[in-house]
């Protein structure tokens, strides 16, 4: 009983933090107006978390491991998936985790405040849960292109495929303005999936050629 209320507490905690720090940023965000949207007393957060800068950490993990358990990055995949489902798998999970409007409002919203004004907690979250994935999908690429791509064209092929993943949620206003027919809606975004996996294999399955005829 005791061990269901602390995690009751601490889920209070996680969930009201994240809303306080997505709207106000870490510096001006106060343990005080946390802890009274949570219900909770003042110091739990000293108790649960240690002090407001652990907080902050553990709520932008929370945040980002949410959204991979709604929307892991092989949901679905058979065992024999080929690399190009494992591609497009990929990227459809990324884009649900961003785009997707039925998780909380402050997810999104907190993570891309932690993106422009970064923090220590930052490197913590690139670590424990950002790095991995970026590793997963370097590895599809390097599949794809074959065991002979360097490191570096391997790497910026997985920057150039996030690129496309991230700009639909940055420049989400702008896009609702040049183009408004955009929907992000289950079906919308089956689309964008579509479009970013072919465009993006396109340009890999280019890039395997010049491999081919550089390298003996």
């Amino acid at each position: 009983m005791i061990d269901s209320l602390k995690f009751k507490t601490q889920q209070r905690l996680l969930e009201a933090a994240g809303e306080v720090f997505a709207s106000h940023g870490f510096r001006k965000a106060t343990v005080r107006e946390i802890c009274k949207r949570a219900h909770a007393n003042v110091a739990s957060v000293n108790y649960y978390f240690h002090d407001k800068k652990a907080l902050y950490s553990a709520v932008l993990q929370y945040a980002h491991q949410c959204a991979l358990e709604r929307y892991p990055p092989d949901h679905g995949l058979r065992k024999n998936a080929t690399v190009q489902e494992r591609l497009r798998t990929f990227i459809q999970s990324f884009l649900l985790r961003f785009l997707d409007d039925g998780r909380p409002a402050w997810h999104g919203k907190l993570i891309a405040r932690e993106m422009i004004e970064p923090t220590q907690a930052l490197d913590v979250l690139v670590e424990k849960e950002i790095r991995p994935l970026s590793q997963r999908l370097e590895a599809i690429i390097r599949e794809f292109l074959n065991t002979r791509a360097d490191t570096e064209r391997v790497q910026l092929c997985a920057r150039s495929i996030v690129a496309q993943c991230i700009f639909y949620y940055h420049a989400r206003s702008v896009i609702n303005r040049l183009y408004p027919n955009q929907k992000y809606d289950r079906h919308g975004i089956e689309q964008l999936t579509d479009h970013i996996t072919r465009f993006s294999l396109g340009a890999l399955k280019e890039l395997r050629k010049h491999i081919k005829a550089v390298k003996p």
